[in-house]
């Protein structure tokens, strides 16, 4: 019996790596995604008729199609507000998307009794400084006047009815916080710094770290990231329990600029441009993210297969080549 997989925000960056996998595992696939941040391009290659794209807001084509969950066997829901500058810029939009989208969402699953995986963010830890960060501690957010926080009380907030839904309505649901997965469709408007690093290494020009370069961050490669996700949803014993899923190699921006430098052999250098000019204002930045990936591990026995500068490779030729909305061919 073929498996008929639903996955909002299908055509954004993590989204459409997700939908190429479950595609190449026979899924019947159905991209819903409003394209704000999504691209066609992403999915083009994909769409057929064991692959389609709707394009609307997830509320309005649940709520204008009865019947668009008939027969779906499973839901990833990845479509959100994305990037710290964009909910600095727009908290409203940020609350609103993230949230109501999320509730007509569950709704609606619960009245089909389909699986859901939620994905949520690193960003739900906030100021924390209990480090690694594990998924039973305490979330330390910032001043309610920094706007920063809009996207990870959103985000905690999507975790809270995600299980509530689950202890209540009994819908079978899984929580994944991912932490800065990075590959091939990633766009730096957003606030991203890998593919800003590479665009700007490869170009030659300056690499503006925000800051004073000390912040540290880890790195995960999207191909493992959507391998751990689909075998997350497979497994009912996961149901009702939140993970993280990413790297624990924890890096310097500075020390990612230069990485990013070396690998390119470009003439660039870094460029240290403080938060409130690179923001507006106040960014309100953790000094610190590592995530405690126990969990996980006890759960898929999780290792991710790609490293760092086996990812930047392979980010900057397709950079030199113009292929960033191309697929990053799978040696493994």
């Amino acid at each position: 019996m073929v498996t008929r997989t639903l996955i909002t925000g299908g055509a954004g960056f993590i989204g459409s790596h997700l939908a190429e996998l479950c595609k190449a595992r026979g899924h019947e696939v159905i991209i819903l995604d409003n394209l704000t941040t999504g691209h066609h391009n992403n999915v083009a290659h994909l769409l057929d008729r064991q692959c389609q794209l709707i394009v609307a807001d997830v509320g309005q084509a649940l709520i204008e199609s009865s019947n668009l969950l008939n027969g779906v066997d499973q839901i990833f829901h990845l479509a959100a507000a994305v990037g710290v500058r964009v909910a600095i810029e727009n908290p409203l939009h940020t609350i609103a998307n993230n949230v109501s989208e999320t509730a007509v969402l569950l709704e609606h699953a619960a009245r089909h009794s389909v699986p859901v995986l939620f994905a949520s963010s690193s960003e739900v830890y906030g100021r924390t400084d209990q480090l690694p960060m594990a998924e039973g501690q305490d979330l330390v957010w910032g001043a309610p006047e920094s706007t920063r926080w809009s996207y990870a009380l959103s985000k905690a907030t999507g975790e809270q009815l995600a299980l509530a839904y689950h202890r209540q309505k009994n819908l079978p649901v899984v929580v994944v916080r991912l932490f800065n997965i990075i590959g091939p469709r990633q766009r730096g408007r957003y606030g991203m710094v890998v593919p800003r690093f590479v665009q700007w290494a490869v170009d030659d020009q300056d690499l503006q770290v925000f800051g004073d370069g000390t912040q540290t961050r880890t790195f995960c490669d999207v191909r493992d990231a959507v391998t751990a996700i689909v075998r997350l949803i497979e497994d009912p014993a996961h149901n009702g329990k939140v993970f993280n899923l990413g790297s624990d190699r924890e890096l310097t921006i500075s020390q990612l600029a230069d990485h990013v430098i070396a690998l390119s052999r470009s003439s660039s250098t870094k460029r240290l441009i403080p938060y409130d000019q690179a923001y507006h204002g106040t960014c309100d930045d953790p000094p610190r993210r590592v995530p405690d990936l126990s969990r996980i591990r006890q759960a898929l026995d999780f290792a991710p297969q790609y490293d760092l500068s086996q990812t930047l490779t392979d980010l900057i030729e397709l950079a030199r080549t113009g292929g960033n909305l191309q697929t990053i061919t799978d040696t493994s």
